[in-house]
């Protein structure tokens, strides 16, 4: 049975991806994060029992950590979710996104290398255990901003806008770096915009959800038209899992959905979802480098393993909307007063 370690597994997608190997995979999962404000062991709680599920808390950061867990579990798999993840924070705090998401993510595929090497203290050395397998959690944002035409494919430039593109540009490019110069078994995966449980209220759809509850304004960017390419969770996690399996070595692949929906219009459909009143929008100045619109073209990740999306758009929103209101606790325990601190700092 092999033993993959998911990075950031406390977090929306890591805990979700989580769940899905759990369900659909025989494999042993260890569970590394460090527990940040948007980490929630509670996104786990009912796996906590199972003997293939352990739970590490650590950063990636931290090389003595990492080697620790990679070698005390035999792990054979690292899917690498761990990062700042959040643009309007990066606009903030732009240092602590270059520490998690460049330096934390070269550490990791350091300790990956060395302990996964057949000859660890040879740097000349391309041979690794056999079947082991790195993938890299990226995202669309990398690419930049696209016009009203066309979608971004695995060989689109990388040209990012904010602090949170550039690092995860730059732990991509580390990514390839290793691949190169090292054989590493690496692939990059850069998904669309994902929505489903477990999301932290600072993202669009929870945001819009936890304040039309209360019956609070909801911020909206500039005019709101920012086209996004959108993603129901579960499919991104059966994406993973196929790349896992039959992705090639040194690829990137696009994840992405079928529909593309302006910020405003999300806002909207979720506030009739809700019986809430559109009177509850309020425009507020757009963020610094805000990208106007992302699609991604995932023809190459079709070709390789067959996968396409399995949800539309709004049968994903409909199960995301029912997903929060069956666990308002959930929302509010999220929704605490730093997060309350912090909409009041970036909104008003």
């Amino acid at each position: 049975m092999r033993t993959v370690m998911v990075t950031g597994g406390c977090g929306f997608i890591g805990s979700n991806f989580i769940h899905y190997l759990l369900k659909n995979c025989d494999v042993k999962v260890v569970n590394f994060d460090a527990l940040t404000y948007a980490g929630n062991l509670e996104n786990l709680r009912d796996v906590e029992q199972d003997k293939r599920y352990a739970f590490i808390k650590g950063d990636i950061a931290d090389a003595a950590q990492v080697s620790g867990a990679l070698e005390r579990f035999e792990v054979d798999s690292i899917v690498n979710f761990a990062a700042e993840t959040h643009v309007d924070r990066s606009i903030l705090t732009p240092d602590a996104f270059m520490s998690a998401n460049v330096m934390g993510t070269q550490r990791l595929l350091e300790c990956a290398r060395v302990y996964w090497s057949l000859a660890p203290g040879d740097k000349n050395c391309r041979d690794y255990r056999p079947g082991v397998r790195y993938i890299q959690v990226s995202t669309d944002e990398v690419y930049g901003s696209l016009g009203m035409e066309g979608k971004f494919c695995e060989d689109s430039p990388i040209a990012p806008n904010s602090p949170y593109a550039a690092s995860k540009a730059g732990g991509d490019l580390f990514v390839r770096a290793y691949c190169e110069t090292f054989g590493f078994p690496a692939v990059v995966t850069r998904c669309s915009n994902n929505f489903g449980p477990y999301q932290f209220p600072e993202k669009l759809i929870p945001l819009i959800i936890y304040n039309a509850l209360h019956h609070r304004e909801i911020p909206v960017y500039g005019d709101g038209r920012q086209v996004r390419n959108w993603l129901y969770v579960e499919d991104h996690c059966s994406a993973l899992c196929r790349v896992m399996r039959e992705g090639t070595i040194g690829e990137v692949y696009n994840i992405g959905g079928d529909t593309e929906e302006s910020n405003l219009n999300v806002v909207r459909t979720v506030l009739r979802m809700l019986d809430r009143p559109e009177s509850l929008i309020r425009f507020v100045a757009d963020r610094p480098g805000h990208d106007r619109r992302y699609a991604m073209d995932y023809t190459k990740l079709q070709g390789h393993t067959g996968w396409s999306p399995l949800y539309s758009f709004e049968k994903g929103l409909e199960r995301t909307v029912q997903w929060y209101l069956a666990n308002e606790r959930w929302l509010e325990t999220a929704a605490d007063q730093e997060f309350q601190t912090y909409c009041k700092m970036m909104y008003t």
